[in-house]
Formats: structure tokens, C-alpha cells, sequence
């Protein structure tokens, strides 16, 4: 009898899947406060952000795009987990879509700078990740799509989105700050993180 070939060649391990999803979780709890319009932007500010870096600080490039996907997927099946009860389809053809999935490639992207940053946490290192992953890239495609979708000027969008500046900066230090803690309790984290893409 021939084995089976239905599962992939590198399926996840329980242990990564339970992380995947723990920060899916996460990224969902991190929309309950709610959110808050800013000057009228179609977009609003969450702190759903800071779970994005979170996930790419602490799981990687691999690990933590996939927990962000996961809580992406879970969305567009209908569920209310964005900030605001907000989900299902709609949310993926609306204004907030371009910054939705900046979310997968940013916390890739975090995971990616720290995974190539040697086997210490720095912390200088982690808030210039989290400003590359978690705002330069985010914002780099959500206000293409935004500008687009509501059919605004590339530079009024830009406008409207520096609004968002002050506060992801914030989320970037807590980000940080609360990676360094708990690398320096777990420091097995970074040698694992390091080894996700391998």
C-alpha cells in the first residue's frame, strides 16, 4: 500500500500551528478597544498594528506572516474580528484593504530583518523592523489601494495617512520594548526565529 500523499512536504509542526494561532488571536483581541477616525479618513486608527509587529518580532518572517493571514482569512470568512466588528469580504474591497494586506508582508518583512540580525534581540535593530515591516510597508501599499479605491489623489491620501505617523511610531516602541522583554526571557526564541526560513 502506497502512503499517503496528502499532506504537504512541511507541514507545520503543533507547537508553530498553536503559535500561528495564538497570535491570530491576538491580533483580534487587539481590535476590541475599537477604533477612532482620524480628520475624516476612510481608514481608521486600530491598534491591530502593534499585534502585526508583535507576531513578526516574536515568530518570524514565516511564522508570523502566516498568524496574520491567519486572522485575514478568518475575517473574510465572515467573522467580526477587525476593529470595530468589522469583517466578511467587503473589508477586503474597501479603503482599509491596501494597509489589510501590507499587515502579511509587513510582519514577514519584521521577521526577515531580525532573522538576518544575529542571534541577540537588539533592540535597535527590532523598532528599525518594526518601522520598515510595520509602517514603511504597510502604509507603502495601503495608500496606493487607498487612493485608488475612494479615488483621492496619491497625495491627499499620503496626507490623510501621516495622520496615522505619531501613533504607529508609538505601537513601533511598544513593539520593540516588549519583544526585548520577552526575548531576554526566552532567548531559545531567537535561535528558533532564525531558523524559521530554513
Amino acid at each position: 500500500m502506497r502512503p499517503s500523499r496528502s499532506l504537504p512536504a512541511r507541514a507545520l509542526p503543533a507547537r508553530d500551528l498553536a503559535r500561528v494561532a495564538v497570535f491570530a488571536a491576538l491580533i483580534a483581541v487587539l481590535g476590541l478597544p475599537g477604533q477612532l477616525p482620524l480628520f475624516g479618513n476612510a481608514v481608521p486608527v486600530t491598534l491591530q498594528t502593534l499585534g502585526v509587529m508583535l507576531a513578526g518580532s516574536l515568530l518570524g518572517a514565516r511564522l508570523g506572516a502566516l498568524s496574520v493571514a491567519a486572522f485575514l482569512i478568518l475575517v473574510a470568512a465572515g467573522l467580526p474580528l477587525l476593529a470595530g466588528g468589522r469583517g466578511g469580504l467587503g473589508v477586503f474591497v474597501g479603503p482599509s484593504a491596501g494597509y489589510l494586506l501590507g499587515f502579511v508582508l509587513g510582519a514577514f518583512v519584521i521577521g526577515w530583518i531580525l532573522e538576518r540580525g544575529g542571534a541577540r534581540y537588539r533592540p535597535g535593530l527590532g523598532f528599525a523592523a518594526n518601522f520598515l515591516g510595520g509602517i514603511v510597508v504597510v502604509y507603502a501599499i495601503g495608500i496606493p489601494l487607498q487612493a485608488l479605491i475612494t479615488d483621492t489623489s496619491l497625495l491627499v491620501t499620503a496626507g490623510l495617512a501621516a495622520a496615522f505617523l505619531i501613533g504607529d511610531l508609538i505601537k513601533a516602541v511598544i513593539a520593540t520594548l516588549v519583544a526585548a522583554g520577552v526575548h531576554r526571557a526566552y532567548p531559545q526564541l531567537s535561535g528558533r526565529r532564525r531558523t524559521a526560513l530554513r
